[in-house]
């Protein structure tokens, strides 16, 4: 995995849109809101580009505006779940179902927090 946090979380990002952000603002910035029924897994991604590029290429047009968010988890705890590689070399993200997002949330170490905004030009 990559942007190992000293000590014992991997540090992984998520973009997003507005409806899933204030969801996460409404939990105090420390989970992810369950999944919806057509959303069988949570895939939060191993690289803040690849993040990136969701949020302004898919976010943006779909709903205006979308974020990139950065959040730690256990180390030992993602162990559980492969990496998957989505697309080209780094396209990489983790597979989580929907049924073990409550117990994942349990892991993250701190808080979720916003580390780029993009928005639909005027």
């Amino acid at each position: 995995m990559t942007a190992q946090a000293p000590g014992t979380a991997t540090t992984l990002w998520r973009p997003t849109g507005p409806e899933e952000l204030a969801l996460v603002e409404a939990s105090g910035w420390t989970a992810w809101p369950p999944r919806l029924a057509d959303q069988p897994i949570f895939y939060p991604v191993l690289n803040e580009d690849y993040a990136v590029r969701i949020a302004r290429d898919w976010n943006v047009p779909a709903s205006g505006v979308g974020y990139v968010t950065r959040f730690d988890v256990e180390s030992a705890f993602l162990a559980r779940y492969p990496v998957r590689q989505a697309g080209g070399r780094t396209i990489l993200e983790l597979w989580v179902p929907a049924e073990e997002l409550a117990e994942f949330n349990q892991h993250i170490v701190g808080r979720i927090e916003v580390v780029r905004e993009f928005r639909a030009a005027p």
